[in-house]
């Protein structure tokens, strides 16, 4: 079998847990923090009182963070959630003009904050750390074998994509097998497997590409940058058609789908 890979190393690290949270809020809403060191923090809901983290940082910080005690660490994941962080005063005047510019044409605003959860403890167990980074391999079959999720691509879980493009392998793989039985070949027959290559790079390689520039984006506080990449959040979520199809496309639907 000749498989080829291209990856590239972020130097940065993501530690995992299951967390523990108040059981008497609603836990439905998924958390995403981008912090001032470019990592970010997220949470995924699982069941009421349980959610899942991820916290990207650079991999020198990581290995102090992922040391610590269950009690320092979980202070350490509430202070990266409510810690109110020094801002630019560039940045909020004009995150603040175009709030006000959105309000006048009766625009979905993002004046209003919603507060995260407080997180109570964590199962000491779920705790991992992992190396951040994209890849991808260049061809994704051969005779009688396909490559499918991590084995054919590897992304930074900053927009948390990594399994919604392994299932989307996944559901193309079985599509294209049952085309080639039903036409009476091979399951193994590399002109069928070319065809699921080709869809699945299609969609993969932009998503990648989407990812690893939006890693880029927000790991750097160039005033300019915060600034611009702001108001692209404003913006995104002022305009209702274009949050349906960013969301749309990360959900992994086609168009006529969503």
């Amino acid at each position: 079998m000749d498989f080829h890979h291209i990856a590239c190393n972020y130097n940065h690290m993501g530690i995992v847990a299951t967390l523990k949270l108040p059981e008497d809020s609603p836990n439905v809403v998924a958390w995403q923090r981008h912090l001032p060191d470019g990592g970010f923090l997220a949470l995924l809901p699982l069941t009421q009182g349980f959610s899942s983290m991820v916290w990207s940082m650079n991999a020198k910080e990581a290995k102090r963070v992922a040391s610590l005690s269950e009690d320092a660490f979980v202070d350490a994941i509430n202070d990266a959630l409510w810690k109110v962080q020094p801002r630019s005063g560039f940045v909020d005047q004009a995150t603040q003009t175009f709030d006000n510019l959105i309000r006048f044409f009766n625009l979905p605003s993002t004046s209003m904050t919603q507060c995260p959860p407080k997180v109570l403890g964590c199962d000491i167990k779920s705790r991992a750390m992992f190396p951040l980074g994209i890849g991808h391999a260049t061809n994704y079959v051969s005779k009688g074998v396909a490559l499918v999720g991590d084995a054919a691509h590897r992304i930074h879980p900053l927009v948390g994509q990594g399994v919604n493009l392994g299932f989307g392998d996944v559901i193309c793989l079985n599509k294209v097998l049952a085309e080639a039985v039903y036409a009476g070949s091979t399951l193994g027959n590399l002109q069928y497997l070319k065809n699921y290559e080709t869809e699945r790079q299609r969609f993969n390689v932009p998503m990648i590409l989407v990812v690893h520039g939006l890693f880029q984006l927000y790991s750097t506080q160039f005033t300019p940058v915060v600034i611009l990449r702001s108001l692209g959040l404003q913006a995104t979520n002022a305009l209702t058609p274009l949050k349906k199809f960013l969301m749309s496309q990360a959900a992994g639907l086609r168009p006529q789908q969503a």
